[in-house]
């Protein structure tokens, strides 16, 4: 098995007209500490205890993150969550983490 197959994964697709936006933020502010490349439609964040990949939709902003194991993937989701939710401070978003 390779370390892609046996990582914990879980994905959401969050509505918002504002995809590219949050995207863009969420990556400009982590790119200060962590790895990040990034567009006006697509990221990609390494973070302490996994991956995060970021997807700008014509009507929602879809995340899929990658934890080392299943211990690291809640925290992970939650480190996501609150940051976006921080930025998106102006509407109510609606995240509901599918595990993979």
């Amino acid at each position: 098995m390779t370390e892609q197959q046996t990582r914990a994964k879980s994905h959401a697709s969050i509505p918002t007209e504002h995809a590219s936006k949050y995207l863009q933020q969420l990556c400009k502010h982590f790119a200060h500490k962590r790895p990040v490349t990034f567009d006006e439609h697509r990221g990609q964040i390494s973070l302490m205890s996994g991956d995060c990949y970021l997807l700008a939709e014509d009507a929602a902003l879809a995340v899929r993150v990658e934890a080392e194991d299943t211990e690291n993937l809640p925290q992970l989701e939650d480190v996501v969550v609150r940051h976006l939710v921080r930025f998106a401070f102006r509407e109510e978003l609606q995240v509901e983490w599918t595990k993979a």
